[in-house]
């Protein structure tokens, strides 16, 4: 999954430090190494892209040499918090968007000080800001959807939603008893058997749909009312009894499958599911908007974003500095688009897309993502967040106490941010 990278092994760690091998040649001429981390490895796609964009850089000018060191992505976020207790973290690493919060006040990174005349072309969730500053940015992001077939919809007499008239909280509901009713023994599939982070990616705009918050977002101080309040409650209230009732289950498997084989008429997926089922189910897929839960529809956003190590050196960071600016030309963002089938986090690389231009098949996500899209909470306390959030909505689909399963949540997460002092707010 592109957005949805586990935070269970983040550690607030301060006091990070320069990499010891980044800095001049070892023979103290040519170039300064400025050395790189990314969760590539295993996505040989991703990873021919970033090799491109190093070798055109490191042609472009002789005093800087970029080396490319990759990891997988579940061991990733171990060995950048490793790093950094070490003070030996690299001076460029990306992190999942919403981890940003947490290794910025943990004193990983530095702001990134690139023009805004390049930030402000980017999609707002494909920035990230800590105290007023961007401290990362990235090259993409992925949208979520309800993917259907215009077939079912219509013999069902169901009315085709649109991103100017989504569906209502009634309406889907009525929908979804429909196609109960047509012989789709569990219509929905929400994603429910997927774990770590994407309970609060997918889930957690559907709560601000509905009025309520993962935390209170004007200070970031406690999550009382916001996730326990009256429209927390309801939104769960309807989670539930989505799953009581049967449209829904955590049978699994995870992924898209259900929808591809027809077992499900409606799918709760993202865009990493999307070529499959556009090659599967053809031009009778459709990628609907998000359910409006009552205060209009949302989606997650925020995936994989570069940031500069706070321990890099003057000279490194300027280097470090000069490649991402080098790298976020829109020929590289439509390259990783192309080969990831992600969405370009600028206009000018999402008009060149092959799946998102004008033209693409997978245009869609692109509209969702530029309407809908909402980044998750900016607070170095998120993880926390995303695992309190998590248990508690598993719980309630479980069939425990929504009231009392989200209490449970508010007071682990403000606990959290108590011990931490505020974490500074």
């Amino acid at each position: 999954m592109v957005a949805a990278a586990s935070l269970l092994g983040t550690v607030a760690l301060t006091g990070c430090a320069k990499a010891s091998h980044d800095g001049a040649s070892a023979d103290g001429g040519g170039p300064t190494k400025i050395t790189m981390w990314t969760h590539s490895a295993g996505n040989p796609g991703e990873l021919a892209v970033y090799r491109r964009i190093i070798d055109d850089f490191n042609a472009s000018q002789g005093e800087y040499q970029i080396v490319q060191q990759n990891f997988p992505q579940g061991s990733y976020n171990d060995a950048v918090t490793a790093a950094a207790a070490a003070r030996k973290l690299p001076c460029l690493i990306d992190m999942d968007g919403p981890i940003m919060p947490n290794w910025a006040w943990a004193g990983y990174l530095q702001p990134l000080d690139l023009p805004a005349s390049l930030t402000d072309l980017l999609l707002p969730t494909a920035v990230g800001t800590y105290r007023g500053k961007v401290h990362s940015a990235g090259y993409w992001d992925a949208a979520l959807s309800l993917f259907a077939r215009k077939s079912v919809l219509e013999k069902n007499g169901i009315r085709i939603p649109t991103v100017e008239h989504p569906w209502t909280l009634a309406e889907f509901d009525a929908a979804v008893g429909k196609l109960n009713d047509s012989g789709y023994k569990t219509p929905l599939d929400l994603g429910a058997a997927d774990k770590g982070e994407w309970w609060s990616y997918a889930y957690s705009p559907m709560l601000q749909s509905a009025g309520g918050d993962e935390i209170d977002r004007s200070g970031m101080r406690t999550a009382q009312g916001a996730l326990n309040g009256p429209d927390a409650v309801a939104f769960f209230s309807w989670f539930q009894k989505a799953f009581k009732e049967g449209w829904a289950n955590s049978d699994g498997p995870v992924g898209n499958q259900n929808f591809i084989d027809d077992k499900v008429a409606l799918s709760y997926t993202g865009v990493w599911n999307a070529k499959d089922a556009l090659d599967k189910v053809g031009s009778d897929l459709l990628i609907l908007p998000p359910v409006d839960f009552g205060k209009g529809p949302k989606i997650g956003g925020g995936s994989w974003q570069w940031g500069i190590s706070a321990g890099c050196g003057k000279a490194q960071s300027e280097g470090a500095r000069k490649y991402l600016e080098f790298s976020f030309q829109d020929k590289y963002l439509t390259a990783f688009s192309d080969s990831q089938v992600v969405i370009p986090a600028t206009a000018g690389a999402t008009a060149a897309s092959k799946y998102f231009g004008p033209d693409g098949a997978l245009r869609q996500f692109a509209v969702l993502s530029q309407k809908f899209a909402l980044a998750r909470p900016a607070t170095p306390g998120y993880p926390v967040v995303s695992t309190s959030f998590e248990k508690a909505a598993k719980d309630i689909m479980n069939g425990a106490d929504v009231k009392p399963a989200l209490d449970a949540a508010v007071q682990a997460i403000d606990s959290d941010i108590k011990s931490n002092n505020g974490y500074g707010n």
